[in-house]
């Protein structure tokens, strides 16, 4: 701003600067701080990518006292030197979210340049910097053929929390405060697994939202397995939110809101929303593809058994996920031995013919809208450079109108079978059959559970059977003798 503008606004130096890594938690933050704000006059500003740059500065115009910020987008404006932010050095608290996700190898660049011009010997002394994380003090153990290596030490909680320290800049001894449980988990989080074979994930991810509707937060490790679950959801008349990075900001903002507000409802996530945020009354996490380290387990496991509530975390474990389960586990010094969710399997056979059809069609609607997008693209192209096509350059229907009216007319069958299977009830007494399990023998079938009962509570009713003891037989009592007298 020019200097005419900066005597408009009155003068407020930023006092308080609040780091975070995804823009989802830097929301969330300011939200919290404008409550209590709003009884002190301070303002707040948000600085975060996926949003208008031009309306970011306007905030800063305003010289807000406190400013919450992703790394990439405040550096961005630093370097265009806004007025507001040219006295960062002064700052009298700084605040470092998930700080041992923010200082990883390889992730935000920008905050290592951010944290070394805070750090210079121009800083202000009395600057309190607050770091905090859920997992600060959680140890990775290096595997064996690297702490076998010459000057190669075993890291501990002392010295993670050493390098952590050193990486943002804090001086002299920090206080640090660890209200960590060795088990890192909350008490009233219950977690459960399933081991399956990959390919039936999709079984028991649409068996467990069907039996247990609730708001359910269903992880996974890649946006392209997000995106194919949420087609195959959507076919199953199950409508997903989703929440992954290639999303617009006002999109992922509106569907974490639409998660937050309906009682019923599945959110489909990348690990973008596994940090942080604070989504009221989160029945159930289910882990769709085991995470790669504890501390990503730690923190999406977290989104449930929020402020003494309870929660269910469920993993489903197929044989590509028995390694990372085992070193988490390992890590988290668990025991591997969790229990293994009750399935109902008399219903497998129709849940397996509901998924099976679903994904013929998923695929068919999936690979027509790649021919269309194609299509498209090449007829602008094509207008662009004043050229005919020819038609075998198309994808799809214009290049096999016979081909192409035969798929719809199998597609129309495939959906009309689908419709049937969706309008009759999933869960009825009628369904027997056997579905054998990895071991090749079928589990003990449970009851079924009653439209009231929760996954928790299913749990619970399946650990008390096993811990009932059997009665022991009473020794007989002894016949009294007669004799003649």
């Amino acid at each position: 701003p020019t200097s005419a503008t900066c005597k408009a606004y009155p003068k407020r130096p930023l006092l308080g600067l609040v780091l975070t890594p995804t823009r989802e938690l830097a929301v969330q933050v300011k939200q919290h701080i404008d409550a209590v704000a709003r009884f002190t006059g301070i303002k707040t500003a948000i600085l975060v990518g996926g949003m208008s740059t031009q309306k970011q500065q306007r905030m800063l115009n305003r010289r807000p006292e406190i400013v919450v910020a992703t790394p990439g987008r405040l550096w961005e404006l630093i370097k265009e030197k806004h007025y507001h932010l040219r006295n960062l050095r002064q700052l009298r608290c700084l605040v470092v979210d998930e700080a041992d996700r923010m200082v990883e190898k390889g992730h935000f660049a920008e905050l290592s340049q951010l944290l070394e011009m805070l750090n210079d010997s121009q800083y202000n002394p009395k600057r309190q910097t607050l770091v905090f994380s859920a997992t600060l003090t959680l140890v990775h153990q290096a595997p064996a053929r690297i702490l076998h290596k010459k000057h190669t030490k075993k890291m501990d909680k002392t010295a993670k929390l050493d390098l952590l320290m050193q990486k943002i800049g804090m001086r002299g001894k920090p206080k640090v405060i660890d209200l960590t449980r060795n088990e890192a988990t909350v008490e009233t989080l219950t977690e459960t697994k399933i081991h399956c074979e990959t390919d039936e994930k999709d079984f028991y991810l649409y068996y467990f939202l069907m039996q247990y509707p609730g708001r359910s937060l269903v992880f996974a490790n890649s946006i392209s397995c997000i995106k194919r679950l949420s087609g195959l959801l959507k076919v199953l008349d199950i409508m997903p939110l989703t929440l992954h990075a290639c999303m617009h900001q006002k999109q992922r903002l509106r569907n974490l809101e639409q998660f937050a507000r309906l009682e019923d409802c599945v959110l489909l996530a990348t690990d973008v929303a596994a940090r942080g945020l604070d989504i009221p009354k989160v029945q159930h996490v289910i882990h769709y593809q085991v995470p790669r380290t504890s501390e990503i387990y730690v923190h999406r496991s977290g989104r449930t058994a929020r402020a003494t509530n309870e929660g269910l975390s469920l993993m489903l474990i197929g044989p590509e996920d028995v390694i990372n389960f085992k070193k988490i586990y390992k890590t988290l010094k668990k025991d591997e031995d969790i229990p293994l969710f009750p399935v109902q399997t008399k219903y497998m056979d129709v849940v397996k013919e509901r998924i099976r059809l679903a994904r013929q069609i998923e695929k068919s609607e999936y690979r027509n809208f790649q021919a269309c997008l194609h299509n498209s693209w090449i007829e602008q192209a094509a207008a662009a450079l004043e050229i005919e096509l020819e038609e075998d350059m198309y994808k799809g229907g214009k290049a096999d109108q016979q081909e192409e009216r035969r798929r719809q007319k199998q597609m129309k069958v495939l959906k009309k079978e689908l419709r049937h299977l969706l309008s009759q009830p999933l869960f009825t007494e009628s369904q027997k059959t056997k579905y054998p399990t990895q071991s090749g023998k079928p589990p003990l079938l449970v009851s079924a559970p009653s439209k009231s009962e929760s996954a928790l509570s299913c749990l619970s009713k399946q650990k008390k059977k096993k811990t009932k003891k059997p009665k022991e037989p009473q020794p007989k009592q002894p016949q009294p003798s007669t004799s003649a007298n």
